[in-house]
């Protein structure tokens, strides 16, 4: 009897199994706050904990808005937000979210700002003062500026120093070209030289405005409290200058056959790469395929890359396959290292591996196991505060819904081989490629030929 009926549980269990990822994760519905500046905040209440997450996106604040001739001004005006203010000077600043033993990161990416910040409930109304002084009154100081665009140019030198380092800035730019999404964070030697603290006092001035922010607010506060702390901070937030029209950013660059770069480092032992092809936007209806097809490929230990290139041959500790997106488009992007006489060896075996994913796709039990596997790791990343607050914010951004990633379980859970190997066929690049080499070129130009013709930089050369 007792067998039987442990029959009939495991059973049951087996049977509701593949239902359960649909339906045991559901994002909470946070509530919408406008402040009288135009600030948007989505907050929810957590008091589980006495912690408090604050996560705020600031639209058109990224390096894809700013002037070419100043690239890297909205990473360099990001951090000397956090240099001083008209109260603070900037260890006073670096002093007083220690002492509360809380965090406080203001930086930039491609599309918007980030102003990330979180600590103890007792301590959220100081935190929350510190960051709108450093957004309403910045210094920006000369010695400061000189300091930062000083250790900024030391911190380029050093990456073209480290090859692992050095391949990412050198594919962005060969995969954009003059497009502002290649514009680099950090920066070039070229841009950090010709900028000046006018510049970014213009800069923040026409891009850091209280109505293109968009914020989530998680954790133990009533929303009451919250108000009262937001008006007497954020809620003094205004710029009065003219502010930047909003623009676009343009169409993503498609590559037409294969874009071949090495960067020749001559004291190099092992060979960088990574290999970019056109992606899919955020929130695309492709993303729970692509998903589970990129989990199988690159994304995870037993992936087909790790298996072959790592467990199977060791030619590498490390290799992955991801999907970069933004609002008008995204990248599928290898990327990996080995040995300077093992490079024609890991590229081919890199490029059988996508021919045979659009040829052949994956099986029905890899298909079940990727949509498993993302079902259990997910949740996990929305269970803190932080999580929760900033997926807030991105949501409302891109403007996606709170029930977006309800859905993108159950898209998940519903996939099929035959819709995977739809998406290996329309996302896997065959042809059209970038494929950017960071090694010694005497050592690994011959095996590379095989792929076509190579446009050859020196890494001492200026810039990437």
């Amino acid at each position: 009897m007792k067998r039987l009926i442990a029959a009939t549980i495991l059973g049951f269990i087996l049977l509701i199994t593949p239902f359960l990822g649909e339906c045991a994760f559901r994002l909470p519905a946070p509530e919408k706050i406008v402040l009288k500046n135009g600030l948007t905040l989505y907050y929810l209440k957590n008091a589980d904990y006495p912690l408090i997450s604050f996560q705020m996106f600031v639209r058109g604040a990224g390096f894809a808005f700013e002037p070419g001739a100043v690239e890297g001004i909205a990473g360099l005006t990001a951090e000397l937000m956090q240099k001083g203010t008209a109260k603070m000077d900037a260890d006073a600043l670096a002093e007083a979210v220690d002492f509360m033993g809380a965090s406080l990161e203001i930086s930039a990416s491609g599309e918007n700002a980030t102003v990330s910040a979180g600590s103890l409930s007792e301590h959220f109304p100081k935190l929350m003062e510190i960051a709108a002084d450093c957004l309403i009154n910045p210094s920006f100081k000369e010695d400061e500026f000189a300091k930062e665009r000083s250790k900024r140019i030391d911190n380029i030198k050093a990456v073209k120093d480290n090859p692992d380092s050095a391949v990412r800035p050198y594919f962005f730019k060969a995969y954009f070209g003059a497009h502002p999404m290649g514009h680099l964070a950090s920066g070039t030697e070229s841009s950090l030289k010709k900028m000046t603290v006018a510049d970014i006092k213009d800069f923040y001035k026409k891009y850091y405005r209280p109505e293109r922010a968009i914020a989530g607010v998680v954790g133990n506060i009533d929303k009451a409290k919250l108000l009262e702390i937001l008006e007497a901070t954020l809620g003094k937030w205004n710029n009065p200058g003219p502010a930047a029209p909003l623009s676009t950013v343009p169409a993503l660059p498609k590559p037409k056959g294969r874009k071949l770069i090495l960067v020749d480092k001559p004291d190099a032992s092992q060979a960088y790469w990574i290999l970019g092809a056109p992606g899919y936007p955020i929130g695309d209806k492709i993303t729970p395929q692509a998903a589970v097809m990129n989990t199988l490929f690159g994304g995870r230990f037993t992936s087909w890359l790790n298996t072959e290139l790592r467990i199977k041959r060791g030619l590498t500790y490390g290799v992955d396959s991801n999907f970069q997106t933004w609002s008008v488009g995204g990248l599928f992007l290898a990327n990996s290292y080995t040995k300077n006489d093992s490079i024609g060896e890991m590229l081919d075996i890199v490029l059988d591996l996508l021919r045979k994913a659009r040829k052949d796709g994956f099986t029905a039990e890899e298909v079940e196991s990727s949509r498993n596997y993302l079902q259990g790791q997910f949740p996990q990343r929305l269970e803190t505060n932080a999580g929760k607050a900033r997926t807030y914010a991105m949501l409302a951004f891109y403007n996606l819904g709170f029930d977006y990633y309800d859905k993108y379980l159950a898209r998940v859970q519903a996939v099929s081989p035959s819709d995977i190997q739809d998406a290996a066929v329309k996302l896997l690049p065959e042809t059209d490629f970038v494929l950017v080499v960071v090694g010694k070129a005497a050592e690994i130009r011959k095996q590379l030929e095989k792929y076509g013709t190579w446009t050859v930089k020196k890494i001492t050369d200026p810039d990437f």
